[in-house]
């Protein structure tokens, strides 16, 4: 049976099996479309973190060799006052406590880290069911 849309085009209905399996298709399809926008995303996400990652590593050795700097530094000026190898002694052990210390730090924040998520997919997906849901109320 035909009738006429708001537009005045001519428009056929559907059985209610046409209609199931129509949905059927387009839930997924979107599910599939879904999946592939998070996967895009994570790809992203990771490549981006990939790249800083390294940046800070290369920062990181190039502080390193500046902290060895003032380090030595400091030894020599002790070893004014004090022997040399006790400088050295004294600040190797005042540098093992600092690097425990904030080894210890960065391991409860790791435990606190949340596991990454897409969240532009699920957000995504979210507005879908929601959308879904208020037309199969209109219905």
């Amino acid at each position: 049976m035909n009738h006429m849309d708001a537009a005045g085009r001519a428009v056929q209905e559907r059985s209610t099996g046409e209609l199931v399996k129509q949905v059927t298709e387009q839930v997924s399809t979107l599910v599939r479309d879904e999946l592939k926008l998070a996967q895009l995303e994570m790809t992203r996400k990771f490549r981006e973190a990939g790249k800083g990652a390294g940046m800070m590593g290369g920062g990181a050795l190039i502080a390193l060799y500046g902290v060895a700097c003032l380090i030595a530094c400091v030894i020599i000026a002790i070893s004014h006052v004090l022997q040399a190898w006790l400088a050295a002694l004294i600040i190797g052990a005042a540098l093992l406590v600092i690097a425990a210390v904030v080894a210890a730090i960065g391991r409860s924040h790791l435990k606190k880290a949340t596991p990454p998520t897409p969240t532009e997919a699920v957000e995504s997906v979210k507005t879908d069911v929601e959308e879904v849901r208020e037309r199969a109320r209109r219905s």
